[in-house]
């Protein structure tokens, strides 16, 4: 078999742009031909989108097709589907769950969300109270409760959720992780508006969904330990992802300095050296991150960098609208209105100072990620817990 190095990959995506032309190939059609051809995640096993290649040479492959101005699959649309569902697919699905699931995902035909949080369960996740209860004459799961903040939820087709299916059993051991059809009977997507005007957001109260035993994934009250790959994934997807310098949230306020030279002031200059600084050591951090990634699963650093991300951006937005003075103070469409993704930068110094506000809540809470850094990277004791041993029937709600 040939090696799979940068030269093998490079003669691969050739092949596949010889084959299917970018300016000639219809857009589905090209990133299905991507996926066939192991080029969608070359780190991933060979017939599901890889090659069984190194992580670190899929910037081989995106360079050669960024060349040719071939498209790519609108990752900021399906991120939820590319960052935490299909690496904890890979990690816990059957065969058959892998190949169902992967393609369709990666090519963003299917969007996914995330069924987690709920009303009373958000940063104790393992407190959760949706239940699913296991029918005997067919062995499906009958699933009743509530989750929230759920990004995407009107959009996707699919979802990742955790439920408890066993009362008895202490709260993180009676939790199993599933996958729930969208489009299901008795599953209601309800919008949740947000400071900024719109409804990223939602609500999503499930009544009655079956949900057959055939899309669980892991064993019957493993579901927490499946979730953790779910998690630590979320955050190294949010906090690790690959910028350019000067890209993110530091962008545009460094563009605004350079083009309006009569809102400078010698303090925002300071501050603005000062983030520009950290910013550009969270970017170098990031890289060092999924450098380490090569190697293996994510690990709770994800989570160190996800601390960064949102203390930056909410420190940087602020500075922004600072600068701008009055304008700062403008904001351009309080429409409301149910976007399918998050856009930062294309919108004005407003938006981002407003939605970065729930930078610090989602993808797990600042004070909950300064315990796990704490307690994991710095081997801090842990903090006191008087539920560990108790059944979640009997824990106080």
């Amino acid at each position: 078999m040939t090696a799979i190095d940068a030269p093998e990959l490079r003669r691969r995506t050739r092949e596949l742009l010889a084959a299917h032309p970018p300016a000639t190939t219809g857009r589905t059609d090209f990133l299905r031909a991507r996926f066939d051809a192991g080029l969608a995640w070359v780190h991933y096993p060979a017939g599901l989108g890889g090659l069984d290649a190194p992580r670190s040479l899929q910037p081989v492959v995106d360079a050669e097709l960024a060349a040719a101005g071939a498209p790519d699959n609108d990752p900021r649309r399906i991120g939820i589907g590319l960052g935490m569902a299909a690496p904890t697919i890979l990690g816990f699905g059957t065969d058959e769950q892998k190949r169902r699931f992967l393609r369709p995902l990666w090519v963003g035909e299917e969007v996914w969300c995330q069924l987690f949080s709920e009303p009373g369960a958000g940063s104790d996740l393992a407190a959760l109270g949706t239940r699913a209860v296991r029918e005997e004459a067919d062995g499906d799961w009958i699933v009743d409760g509530q989750k929230v903040w759920t990004s995407s939820a009107h959009v996707a087709r699919w979802a990742i959720l955790i439920a408890r299916t066993d009362p008895d059993l202490p709260k993180h051991r009676g939790i199993s992780y599933f996958i729930c059809d969208m489009t299901d009977p008795g599953v209601e997507v309800r919008p949740l508006r947000q400071i900024t005007g719109e409804a990223e957001f939602n609500e999503v109260f499930l009544t009655g969904v079956r949900i057959p035993d055939s899309r669980r994934l892991g064993p019957v009250g493993a579901g927490w330990k499946v979730a953790q790959t779910t998690l630590m994934n979320e955050r190294v997807s949010i906090g690790g992802s690959r910028i350019p310098r000067e890209g993110g949230m530091i962008g545009p306020v460094s563009r605004t300095w350079r083009e309006r030279p009569e809102l400078r002031t010698h303090d925002l200059h300071q501050r603005l050296l000062t983030l520009w600084v950290e910013a550009e050591v969270a970017r170098l951090a990031g890289e060092r991150l999924r450098q380490q990634l090569v190697a293996g699963q994510p690990g709770p650093e994800g989570s160190g960098m996800k601390l960064a991300f949102a203390r930056l951006n909410q420190e940087i937005s602020g500075l922004e609208v600072e600068l701008l003075g009055e304008e700062g103070l403008l904001y351009s469409d309080w429409t409301m209105r149910r976007p399918d993704l998050v856009d930062f930068t294309g919108r004005d110094a407003g938006y981002r100072y407003l939605r970065s506000k729930g930078n610090s809540i989602e993808g797990g809470t600042s004070e909950v990620l300064l315990n796990i850094v704490a307690e994991r990277v710095l081997g801090l004791p842990a903090e006191p817990r008087n539920d560990k041993d108790v059944a979640w029937k009997d824990l106080s709600r």
